[in-house]
C-alpha cells in the first residue's frame, strides 16, 4: 500500500458509517489524502459489501470504490470493549465520520460531548436523514426518503407521470459532500481556534441545498414549480433532440449570444433577430415551438455530424452516455476522471477518478475497497498499542 500524499496527508479519520452517505464522505477524504480507518461490524461488514452488480464470483463492484484508501478494521459497537476502541481511537483522530440514526452515539457512550471533552480538536461528521434537531430528528431517514420529502422528486420525471427517482443515490451522495465541506471548513476554523467541532448534516438540508430558486419562488410569487420532463420552463433552448441515427443530442443554446451561433450553424441566422427568438425571455414563451423547429433540424442530421457542426459554432452539446460511453470517453480517460486500477482482489477495474484535480498535492487512488477486517491488527497495534495477546483476547470474545 503506498504512502499517501495529497492535501489531507497526516488528517486521521476515524469512519463509523454505514451504507453510502457517511462511507462517500470518508471516500472523498481519502481520495484527498486522510488515513481513514473504516469500523464495521465483525462476521458481515459494511452493507455496501453486498449492494450493487455483482460479479461472476459474487464480488460487489460498489464496494472497490466507496471503500477505496481506507484501511478496514472490524469492531463490534454493541460491546464495551468495542466502545471503548472506538473511543481510543478517537482520542487522537481529527475527524470522526458517523451517518446512524440521532441517539446511537450516544446510546454507546461516543456522544460528540464525552469524545471532545477527551479530544478536544476532534471534528464529528454527523450524517442522518433529518438532522440532529427538530421534530423529525428521531426518524429513520434514508436518501430517497429526503429526495421526496425535501422537494427533488416532486421536480424530476414528466407531469403526467408518477415522479421517479433519480438513477443513482444523489441525496445520499449530496449528504457525503456536504458532510465533507463541513469537515474541510471545520479543519480550517481549527486552525485558528484549536478546537473541533461537530458538523451536523440532514440528508433533507442537502437535498434542499441545490434546490436552486424552488422555495424562493414559492415565497415571492406563489408558484410552485412542477415536473417538466427533460426541459426546465422557460430556459430555451435547452433541451434533448432527436438525431437522423435514433439517438439524441442535448443543446443547451438558452444565452443570447449562444442562440445566435446555433442560429448560424442551422443556416437560420434569422432566427436570432426574430421577435419570438431574439431575447432570453422572448426564447421562453416561445419554448415549445422553438423545440419543435430544432428537432426538425437535428433529425435530419446524425449525432457525429451535429456534434461536429456545433463544437464548430461554439454551441454547447452533448450526447446521452451510458456506462460504456463513460468509460472509453477519451477526453474523461485524458483527464483521469476515469482511471482504470490494478488490484489482487479485483483484477484490472475501471472507475472514476479523484474530484477536485489540485495541481501540487493531488488525492489518488492508493488501493481499492480492502477485504473485511484487512487492517484490524495493524491499526489497533499502530494505534493503541496492543500485544498479540490483547488482540487474541479481543478475537476470541468476539469485538474484533
Amino acid at each position: 500500500m503506498s504512502e499517501a500524499s495529497g492535501p489531507l496527508a497526516g488528517i486521521r479519520v476515524i469512519e463509523l458509517g454505514a451504507f453510502i452517505a457517511g462511507p462517500f464522505c470518508g471516500q472523498l477524504l481519502a481520495d484527498l489524502g486522510a488515513d481513514v480507518v473504516k469500523i464495521e461490524p465483525p462476521g458481515g461488514g459494511d452493507a455496501m459489501r453486498q449492494w450493487g452488480a455483482v460479479r461472476e464470483d459474487g464480488k460487489t463492484l460498489w464496494w472497490p470504490v466507496i471503500a477505496r484508501n481506507k484501511r478496514s478494521v472490524t469492531v463490534d459497537l454493541h460491546t464495551k470493549d468495542g466502545q471503548n476502541i472506538v473511543r481510543e481511537l478517537a482520542a487522537d483522530a481529527d475527524v470522526l465520520i458517523e451517518n446512524f440514526r440521532p441517539g446511537t452515539l450516544e446510546k454507546w457512550g461516543l456522544s460528540p460531548q464525552l469524545l471532545l471533552e477527551r479530544n478536544e480538536r476532534l471534528i464529528v461528521g454527523r450524517v442522518s436523514g433529518f438532522g440532529q434537531t427538530g421534530p423529525y430528528h428521531n426518524r429513520v431517514g434514508f436518501g430517497a426518503i429526503a429526495e421526496a420529502m425535501a422537494g427533488l422528486r416532486h421536480l424530476t420525471g414528466y407531469p403526467d407521470q408518477p415522479p421517479p427517482r433519480v438513477g443513482i443515490s444523489i441525496g445520499d451522495s449530496l449528504a457525503g459532500m456536504f458532510t465533507t465541506i463541513g469537515i474541510l471548513a471545520a479543519l480550517e476554523a481549527r486552525h485558528r481556534t484549536g478546537r473541533g467541532q461537530v458538523v451536523d448534516v440532514g440528508i433533507t438540508d442537502s437535498v434542499l441545498g441545490v434546490l436552486e430558486s424552488v422555495v424562493s419562488e414559492y415565497s415571492a410569487t406563489g408558484t410552485v414549480r412542477g415536473r417538466t420532463g427533460s426541459t426546465l420552463p422557460r430556459i430555451a433552448p435547452s433541451n434533448l433532440y432527436p438525431t437522423e441515427d435514433g439517438t439524441w443530442i442535448l443543446i443547451a443554446g438558452n444565452g443570447d449570444a449562444i442562440f445566435r451561433r446555433l442560429a448560424t450553424a442551422m443556416g437560420r441566422p434569422e432566427l436570432a433577430n426574430d421577435p419570438r427568438y431574439c431575447t432570453h425571455r422572448d426564447r421562453g414563451r416561445h419554448q415549445q415551438e422553438l423545440d419543435d423547429l430544432i428537432a426538425d433540424w437535428t433529425r435530419k442530421h446524425s449525432l457525429s455530424d451535429l456534434m461536429a457542426l456545433l463544437e464548430e459554432h461554439g454551441v454547447p452539446a452533448g450526447p446521452v452516455s451510458d456506462a460504456a460511453d463513460v468509460a472509453n470517453n477519451p477526453h474523461f480517460r485524458e483527464r483521469g476522471a476515469v482511471v482504470t486500477v490494478d488490484s489482487e482482489e479485483y483484477g484490472t477495474l475501471s472507475m472514476q477518478g479523484v474530484v477536485p484535480r489540485l495541481s501540487d498535492t493531488p488525492g489518488e487512488i492508493r488501493w481499492l475497497g480492502p477485504a473485511l477486517g484487512r487492517h484490524t491488527e495493524e491499526v489497533l497495534r499502530e494505534r493503541l498499542g496492543l500485544d498479540p495477546q490483547a488482540l487474541a483476547a479481543l478475537r476470541d470474545h468476539g469485538v474484533i
